[in-house]
């Protein structure tokens, strides 16, 4: 539920107006994967124009 005091504002945030935001947590370098993450090629592809 909303109400007062209970907004939260974001910036770059990939998500639809009005999506329910069901838990916040910080990115945290600790929890990132430690070794080179790999990505498929057609992934990369289709990211290429996204921002």
């Amino acid at each position: 539920m909303s109400g007062p005091g209970r907004a939260l504002h974001v910036a770059d945030l990939d998500a639809l107006d009005g999506t329910p935001v069901l838990d916040i947590k910080p990115y945290l370098r600790e929890f990132a994967p430690q070794d080179e993450v790999w990505q498929a090629p057609w992934a990369t592809n289709l990211m290429h124009q996204y921002y």
